[in-house]
């Protein structure tokens, strides 16, 4: 028998109010797409009440895949990583085509300077001379998602 005042070890009444509380949770370490949390919540939690708190979620501007987008770009422009990369990455987690162009639609100026700053970082200040050394840097940069005729320039002018 439980003691008065004591906390009671039932599941929560609501099923809803178990959802939010664990997608606030989730929301509250960082930005999640709506797809993300709808594959997290589903692992526990019935599809129907999931779908129904992300809608209510998203309508009060808790739930934002353009906040995401927008948080994640930034995250990954950082450390570094070119359009291709982050376009596949915003795919996996479920962002939409035209939001992911929008956002990723930066001009190629813009992303040379951010692959020539990928590149010193990496390997220094001027573009390598010798052959063995560009197709390390050419390699690496393919691997951090930036386009080829970004590379070549960059390393051929």
């Amino acid at each position: 028998m439980e003691a008065p005042g004591a906390p009671a070890l039932e599941q929560e009444a609501d099923p809803a109010v178990a959802v939010e509380a664990a997608a606030v949770r989730l929301l509250a370490r960082r930005e999640h797409s709506r797809h993300e949390l709808r594959q997290r919540l589903e692992r526990r939690h019935d599809p129907a009440v999931v779908a129904a708190v992300l809608d209510d979620l998203a309508e009060r501007g808790l739930v934002s895949d353009e906040r995401f987008t927008e948080q994640y770009l930034a995250s990954r422009l950082r450390r570094g990583f070119g359009p291709l990369r982050i376009r596949a990455e915003l795919r996996e987690r479920g962002v939409a085509p035209e939001l992911i162009e929008a956002w990723l639609d930066l001009g190629e100026a813009e992303w040379f300077g951010h692959l020539r700053e990928a590149a010193r970082s990496r390997f220094g200040a001027e573009p390598p001379r010798d052959a063995r050394t560009q197709a390390k840097v050419a390699r690496f940069l393919q691997y951090r998602g930036y386009p080829e005729s970004l590379i070549r320039r960059y390393l051929w002018g």
